[in-house]
């Protein structure tokens, strides 16, 4: 749960580095929750007309945007990477092949141009 927290309280913190751990437990965190806030949505009847989420599910997801791209790009910077990776997931299937390779890879050995390595800190 800290690092969902400490991504958190890194919302707009585009320089730097994530370990693999911060990256993917926040992903973790947000996915359990979506699913959470989607079955309560379902439950109180909050759900949009002809959409399979709700207000709290929306609400919730405009949230954690930014975040999401923040620990995003200090994942890439962790790996020797410009943030503006992002972009290759906009092709269809082999994008988001390539951004999955290169967010389970570990971090760069040492200190790279965006950091020190979190791991030694």
């Amino acid at each position: 749960m800290n690092y969902y927290l400490e991504a958190l309280k890194k919302y707009v913190v585009f320089q730097g580095r994530s370990r693999r751990s911060e990256y993917w437990f926040f992903v973790l965190f947000n996915t359990i929750a979506l699913i959470i806030l989607g079955v309560i949505d379902n439950v109180i009847g909050t759900n949009f007309e002809g959409v399979p989420y709700g207000a709290l599910y929306s609400i919730y997801s405009l949230g954690v945007f930014l975040p999401s791209i923040a620990v995003f790009v200090r994942r890439m910077h962790d790996t020797g990477r410009s943030g503006f990776w992002i972009f290759i997931s906009l092709i269809p299937l082999i994008g988001a092949i390539v951004l999955l390779i290169f967010l389970v890879q570990d971090s760069q050995e040492g200190d790279n141009k965006y950091g020190p390595n979190p791991k030694l800190a």
